[in-house]
């Protein structure tokens, strides 16, 4: 988790509310715009996160929605069941270096921002930087990031996650990962609300009110 926004609010080519109608559909058209075209290249989403924080859950939960969907175009690291974080990042680079040939890598993960901003996500050109509002010495992911802005910034930033909603973290999750997986698409005008959704229906049964 990248506890500030304003990190990337220079560099941001893309910012879309994610209850947006076309939220997902415009994700997926400034991928395939930024994506390399060449097919020697790996494409890579790292998905950065934990579940044991609601805020910072934003990455494993995109992560796990794309497992689901078994990607043919592009590879996804960072799940609920395996999810990466401070402790292993380091580590899960290095092993996606290894386990791929010179990969291009889209870092993902949630962040805190301004109130106006909450429920924007952000796509733009080079790394998300894990770790660098609490002063934490971890590596740049990425030639390109994707960020949620998941709640405000500015005031004991850890209780904020905390207190984060599942509910925003998961709309949110469903609209990134909706547009990657149509950036996946060799049809761009297939529709993401007509792949069977099962992760989400076991998922919402499993957790009850």
């Amino acid at each position: 988790m990248n506890l500030k926004a304003g990190f990337f609010d220079r560099k941001a080519k893309t910012r879309i509310c994610y209850d947006d109608f076309h939220a997902a559909e415009n994700l997926a058209e400034e991928l395939r715009l930024k994506i390399p075209v060449t097919s020697d290249r790996p494409i890579v989403f790292v998905c950065i996160g934990t579940d044991r924080s609601t805020g910072d859950s934003l990455g494993p939960l995109v992560g796990s929605l794309l497992e689901e969907k078994n990607l043919q175009s592009f590879y996804v690291y960072g799940t609920l069941d395996e999810p990466i974080h401070a402790v292993n990042l380091k580590e899960k680079l290095t092993e996606i270096q290894n386990k791929h040939d010179n990969p291009f890598i889209i870092g993902i993960d949630a962040c805190l921002g301004r109130v106006k901003n909450v429920g924007v996500i952000q796509l733009g050109d080079g790394p998300v930087k894990p770790g660098a509002g609490v002063n934490k010495e971890l590596p740049a992911v990425g030639e390109l990031h994707i960020t949620g802005i998941v709640n405000v910034s500015g005031f004991m930033e850890f209780f904020v996650l905390q207190n984060t909603r599942l509910n925003l973290v998961m709309k949110m999750a469903k609209t990134i990962a909706g547009g990657i997986y149509q950036a996946s698409l060799p049809n761009p005008k297939e529709s993401w609300k007509e792949v069977n959704w099962e992760w989400e229906e076991e998922q919402t049964k499993a957790i009850g009110d």
